[in-house]
């Protein structure tokens, strides 16, 4: 017995709109697995590749890397990923226990880049990751990330090389408009201390002075003593320092305690291990820049 007519129609309409959905979903599936280990990286591998990719970030904004315990989700994409975009210089130091079910080329971005020593404040050294605070260090990065890509999706390199370098100079306007910012501020006033040694390639590239930090070392993993609080204190009396600056990822008390014994600003939103929530203004890695230039200008005016 035939069919209804409309039987038929519906049957042929279901089976279009299968179809068309695994159609949709299939360059989706098809695009370059990529993880970026921590936000500032994601966002640098963001602007390179734009929807090219099928981009993961692990330690998103807003979330301290130093601090940072991998997650069951986390472990998966950096199994399946088949680029993998790290730092390497201590800031993901949480990638090296999922690597080993890993099939997917590493490509450490810092290679090559001139690097500050930092401690690590628990009596270790080893150099300064926070290299993202440098628009120079972030162009060299920008380029690196541009050839890993393109060797990775070759149908895809024209793309990535103009997004590249579109953003290159971005940053290097940014670089101006950071400058700009921080000649504002009177030269015996450009002195900073920081939650955490976060903002040296900041300072030397803006010709600030850190002269100290809350925190010993370049990571957040530490309890600064009762001593070295005291001696921090008689620094921004001694120094005549105008502001302490505490960050967005790590817990501002002690900071704070510091700023009220010594009668000083506090600024406790600063981005240095991480960016911004999406929207913010500051989640990308030019708008981390001119957020936290803005803020230590005003600070110390």
């Amino acid at each position: 017995m035939p069919r209804p007519l409309y039987l038929v129609i519906l049957a042929m309409a279901a089976a279009a709109l299968l179809a068309s959905c695994r159609g949709a979903s299939t360059p989706e599936d098809a695009r370059l697995r990529v993880v970026a280990t921590i936000a500032p990286v994601g966002a640098l591998a963001q602007a390179v590749a734009g929807d090219a990719v099928r981009l993961d970030v692990i330690a998103k904004a807003g979330v301290d890397p130093h601090e940072y315990q991998l997650k069951t989700a986390d472990a998966r994409a950096i199994a399946n990923a088949q680029l993998i975009l790290r730092n390497g210089l201590g800031a993901d130091a949480f990638l090296d226990k999922a690597l080993g079910n890993s099939k997917g080329t590493v490509v450490t971005i810092t290679d090559g880049l001139t690097l500050r020593d930092g401690a690590s404040g628990d009596g270790g050294s080893g150099h300064d990751p926070h290299v993202w605070h440098d628009p120079h260090n972030d162009i060299a990065m920008v380029e690196v990330i541009v050839k890993a890509l393109a060797t990775a999706d070759p149908a895809h390199a024209a793309t990535f090389e103009a997004n590249g370098r579109a953003y290159q100079e971005r940053l290097r306007q940014t670089d101006r408009e950071v400058q700009a910012l921080i000649e504002g501020i009177p030269p015996a006033n450009r002195k900073m201390v920081t939650d955490h040694d976060a903002f040296g390639y900041f300072a030397a590239r803006y010709g600030l002075t850190v002269v100290g930090t809350v925190i010993a070392g370049v990571t957040t993993g530490s309890e600064p003593s009762a001593a070295s609080v005291a001696a921090l204190v008689q620094t921004i009396r001694r120094e005549g320092v105008r502001a302490v600056f505490a960050e967005s990822s790590v817990d501002p008390k002690i900071a704070r305690r510091v700023a009220e014994e010594t009668n000083v600003r506090i600024v406790d939103d600063l981005y240095g291990d991480s960016l911004g929530a999406p929207g913010s203004g500051a989640d990308t890695i030019e708008g981390m820049l001119l957020s936290n230039a803005r803020k230590i200008a005003d600070a110390l005016k």
